[in-house]
């Protein structure tokens, strides 16, 4: 006998699977792939049938919620198809313990489960998605961005004292890092022997370029004497930027997310924490007043 408890439960599992079909539908039509596409509509087909032996223990059909799937698939779209997979999968293996203990009175949860099993085993080996392949240019490029605009914003804004000149000050050096970054990357690539030096180059320069501008956007927001106020929030967003690229290694790739979290966390604030004290050591020696 199904409980109340146990049928909203399935409720749930049911919307996941009817979801996860419906999206694992939409990415076989955005892969290139032929054959990462066959394996994606055969586990949407495998997805519907599951939601299809959940409706009739909650005596409920129920269709995909749009705007997810809208938010998934533009998630798909920007940050690749490996990651929504990814994070379907997360969500799926958390209903598993559900599914384990009801498999005595509902003799399809156990082939529902060997077949999620096997769907997690054939997205495994599938998944090769080339951007995937230039995480470290990312890496690379964001972390430089953060540790050295982080502390030169930090430094400016003690010696400057006005954001517009310190948002002036941080676009140049901003820019100016971000063309040399990206050369860098593209000879080192080179000499590494990479085929795709330029790519790799590309992927580097636009993360550094791209979290330049969201730590520089404060200080060209605020007024000229809240310097502290947009300091602060500049802090505060590049931790929101090493959560969320963290996250996002956390699911693409497996690794831990507080592991990278905090070393990324630590050396940036480090940095900044130094190089705010450099700038005011310098102001009082120099005696300079902008």
């Amino acid at each position: 006998m199904i409980t109340k408890l146990n049928a909203l439960s399935f409720k749930k599992l049911q919307q996941q699977e009817i979801d996860g079909a419906y999206l694992y539908g939409k990415i076989a039509r955005i892969t290139k792939n032929v054959r990462e596409r066959e394996t994606l509509l055969a586990i949407s087909s495998d997805e519907y049938g599951h939601a299809a032996v959940f409706e009739k223990y909650t005596c409920r059909k129920l269709k995909p919620r749009r705007f997810r799937i809208c938010c998934y698939t533009l998630a798909a779209h920007i940050l690749g198809y490996t990651f929504l997979i990814k994070l379907l999968e997360r969500s799926e293996d958390l209903g598993i313990g559900i599914y384990e203990n009801e498999i005595s009175r509902i003799p399809e949860l156990e082939q529902i489960l060997d077949e999620e099993e096997i769907h997690e085993q054939k997205l495994l080996s599938m998944l090769d998605e080339e951007r995937l392949h230039y995480v470290g240019d990312m890496v690379l490029g964001m972390n430089d961005a953060l540790v050295e605009l982080t502390g030169a914003l930090a430094g400016y804004t003690l010696a400057m004292q006005n954001t517009h000149i310190i948002a002036m000050a941080g676009l140049i050096t901003g820019v100016s890092a971000t063309l040399s970054m990206a050369a860098s990357g593209y000879l080192s690539s080179r000499e590494a022997g990479q085929k795709n030096a330029v790519k790799s180059s590309v992927y580097t320069g636009l993360a550094y370029l791209i979290t330049v501008a969201l730590l520089i956007i404060p200080y060209l927001i605020l007024p000229s004497g809240r310097y502290l106020w947009a300091l602060g929030i500049t802090l505060l967003t590049a931790v929101a930027i090493i959560a969320c690229f963290n996250f996002y290694i956390s699911i693409a790739k497996g690794r831990s997310f507080w592991h990278g979290f905090f070393v990324m966390a630590g050396i940036s604030m480090g940095v900044a924490a130094i190089s705010f004290a450099v700038g005011l050591i310098v102001k009082n020696v120099l005696g300079i007043d902008l």
